[in-house]
Formats: structure tokens, C-alpha cells, sequence
């Protein structure tokens, strides 16, 4: 059975630079979620029966597309709004990897990138979750290039977002990327030390 590692970090810490990484060089199979989370909800014939059901017919357009702005608009209006559109979508994004987990058993090591790892709830489906961190100055001025945003508007999506201390707390390991300290002594330290882990527990149960 693949090895899990599921890849977090805040906004502009570099988890997807991360996850790139990880395919790209040490071909790990990494399960995008933002972006599969966004196509189940486009596509998908349960979450579109949910979300009908609590919205209305309003939520797709009369030709079946999603009706992102109507969604969005919903889903930021408050925490309780937050909260039903994630229970519509997050089961079925969780059943969706598990899917892809069953056919990626070729590979020792698999991994999904999730901004939201912990609060969707996908470190409990992972062996090892893994954070990527950058201090907040760095961050904010990532994003504010990246997606050509304010201060005021980045830091808006970091308050959003669960305390980098927490996230760290939750993690088994920390990968950091202030962009002084190297990334891929850093991944093949991971790579290592989760494979060297895992042999231990085998040689532990024998």
C-alpha cells in the first residue's frame, strides 16, 4: 500500500511549488483538491442535487454550468453558509481521492495538496501531513504579486484561514520555504524519513 502524505500551508507559503516539486522530480503522484473540489462541483450529479436543493435552480445557469459568482456570494456570506456548502462538497472530494488513492497502489508514495487539509478532514485519510511554512511578511508579499491583490485583501484570506501555529502543531513534518533555505534537501529528508518510518512500523508488527 502507497505511502499518504497530505501537503497544507497558508496562503503563499508555496504548498503548490511543494507539490510540483514532489511529482515533477521524485514522480509522486500528487491529487490537486482545490482543483478537483472544483470540477466535482461543476460536474457532479450529487453535489449538484445538493446544492439545488438547498439554493435553488439559481446555482447552475439555464445551460447547466455551475454559477460560480451566486455560489461564492453564498458561501462567503457567513461561517454557517461556509459550513453547509463544505458538507455538500467535502464527502464527496474525499471519496473521490480515495478512488484515486486505489489506483495510484503502483506507487510507494502518493500525495494530496489541500489548503484546507485539517479542516476538510483529510489528514485523517493520510499517513503523514506535511506543512509547508514561510513567515507572514513573505507570504503576503507572494500573494499580493501572485494574484495582484492588496495587503488588505491578502490578509483578509490568511485571517480565513487556520493559525499557521496550529497547523504546525498538527503536522508530523515542516517544510520550510522562506526562499533562503533549500527545498529539495528538505523533500528528500521527507522522502526518506516517512519511507524509513514506515519500514520500522513493518519490522515493529512482524
Amino acid at each position: 500500500m502507497s505511502i499518504s502524505l497530505g501537503i497544507t500551508g497558508g496562503i503563499g507559503s508555496g504548498k503548490s511549488l511543494v507539490a510540483r516539486l514532489l511529482e515533477n522530480i521524485f514522480s509522486i503522484p500528487i491529487y490537486i483538491a482545490d482543483d478537483r473540489s472544483k470540477q466535482l462541483t461543476a460536474e457532479s450529479p450529487a453535489i449538484r442535487q445538493a446544492l439545488t436543493a438547498l439554493l435553488g435552480q439559481e446555482v447552475y445557469t439555464p445551460d447547466g454550468l455551475l454559477n460560480k459568482p451566486f455560489l461564492a456570494a453564498y458561501l462567503f456570506s457567513s461561517t454557517e453558509h461556509t459550513r453547509q456548502i463544505n458538507d455538500i462538497i467535502h464527502p464527496q472530494v474525499h471519496t473521490d481521492f480515495l478512488r484515486w488513492m486505489q489506483q495510484q497502489q503502483s506507487h510507494p508514495i502518493v500525495g494530496i495538496e489541500s489548503a484546507i487539509l485539517f479542516e476538510a478532514g483529510f489528514d485523517n485519510v493520510t499517513d503523514y501531513s506535511v506543512m509547508v511554512y514561510a513567515p507572514l511578511e513573505v507570504r503576503i508579499q507572494r500573494a499580493m504579486q501572485r494574484d495582484y491583490s492588496s495587503r488588505a485583501q491578502v490578509l483578509e484570506r490568511v485571517h480565513r484561514q487556520l493559525d499557521d501555529e496550529v497547523k504546525k502543531r498538527k503536522s508530523h513534518y515542516i517544510i520550510v520555504n522562506d526562499g533562503k533555505t533549500p527545498l529539495i534537501p528538505q523533500l528528500l529528508s521527507l522522502i526518506y524519513s516517512v519511507q524509513n518510518r514506515e519500514n520500522t512500523i513493518f519490522e515493529t508488527s512482524k
